[in-house]
């Protein structure tokens, strides 16, 4: 889904409230001392005001209501902008000192994808990318994202990148959070999976807002994101708060890849901590991730009926159509599990396969 491209003027100057206050006067031919016998106010305290020195209280806003006849709220909401205006002009300049900060995100891509506006400003656009990751500062990134990237073990066929990482997560809780979910039910959730699992037979247009819809009432939000330039990554699983979320790239476009990718995620989900966030890439290794894939492996092909198929039947696409039929899976899940095990060349079976695009999800 786009981001809002409609953004508030923001004016790279200041304007003070005395200055309005002095042209507003000036105007109705009332000298500053007439004001400060009309106000109440000493005549220093007006002339404070119309230089900058002293704030408009609220007080002094109704003052200047019943003796000039423009609201309180006028010169309150005044004050009130001049005072913010003062702080955000400091903090671009702040923010100049981390405009380097920006080549280190993927930001062609994000605008491409409408993650982000386009900003002709280096400092707005920075602004822009640290709206995206809910942070005040490039230094609150290093806090609230790097973290997650000890859970990342890039594929030795791209570069690192630990920003394009963390935006295509971010982007991940951004659509998690849209997600309406019931607090998260483990027994309901494992008993959802088999659901689930029927769903590897439908068009996109059938299993995607059913896959969302499941997995939801039993407290699990499900988002596919778009794969970023240097990250490598096709699957994560993270909680937010009681809500569990797995994170879907589709990298790999194939249906054997997904349902693979989405039943190892689960795994996690069922089988490993809520403080743990867990980020695939190609080559992942340890107790968990092999307990993740056995779990995947056996939630999509029961071990026994897999184990039969392997040890008496032979790998011909006929037979591989027959045996996913009778497991109630589709075929093109079976070829991946073949060729992973090597009892089936990867240049064999593909054609059982079925590939996505971002147009289908």
């Amino acid at each position: 889904m786009a981001e809002s491209n409609t953004k508030a003027y923001l004016p790279d100057y200041v304007v003070m409230p005395g200055e309005v206050l002095e042209d507003h006067i000036e105007s109705i031919g009332m000298t500053q001392v007439e004001l400060a016998e009309r106000t109440g106010l000493a005549k220093k305290t007006i002339n404070e005001i119309i230089k900058g020195k002293a704030a408009i209280t609220p007080e002094t806003a109704l003052k200047l209501e019943r003796s000039l006849g423009r609201p309180a709220h006028f010169w309150n909401n005044m004050e009130r902008q001049y005072r913010e205006d003062i702080v955000r002009l400091a903090e671009i300049q702040r923010l100049q000192s981390h405009l380097a900060w920006l080549k280190t995100i993927p930001l062609r891509a994000m605008i491409k994808l409408k993650w982000i506006q386009e900003c002709k400003d280096k400092a707005q656009q920075l602004e822009e990318v640290l709206r995206f990751f809910g942070i005040a500062s490039p230094e609150q990134w290093e806090t609230v994202w790097r973290e997650h990237q000890v859970a990342y073990r890039q594929t030795q066929r791209f570069e690192k990148s630990a920003e394009a990482v963390s935006a295509w997560l971010r982007k991940g809780e951004i659509e998690a959070q849209r997600i309406d979910c019931a607090p998260f039910d483990r027994k309901q959730f494992r008993a959802m999976l088999d659901e689930v699992r029927a769903l590897t037979t439908e068009p996109p247009e059938v299993f995607l807002p059913r896959l969302v819809e499941l997995c939801a009432s039993a407290g699990a939000a499900v988002v596919f994101v778009p794969e970023l330039p240097r990250t490598g990554v096709y699957g994560a699983t993270r909680w937010m708060g009681d809500k569990a979320v797995i994170q879907l790239s589709l990298r790999y476009k194939s249906n054997d890849h997904l349902w693979f990718t989405f039943f190892h995620e689960a795994g996690h989900i069922m089988l490993h901590g809520r403080k743990d966030v867990f980020i695939e890439g190609k080559g992942m290794d340890g107790d968990k991730e092999t307990e993740a894939d056995d779990f995947a492996c056996d939630r999509l092909i029961p071990l026994a009926d897999y184990t039969d198929f392997v040890a008496t039947r032979q790998p011909t696409i006929e037979e591989i159509k027959t045996f996913a039929s009778e497991v109630g899976i589709a075929p093109g899940i079976v070829v991946g599990r073949l060729q992973h095990d090597e009892l089936l060349p990867r240049n064999q079976g593909n054609k059982l396969k079925v590939f996505y695009g971002w147009d289908a999800v």
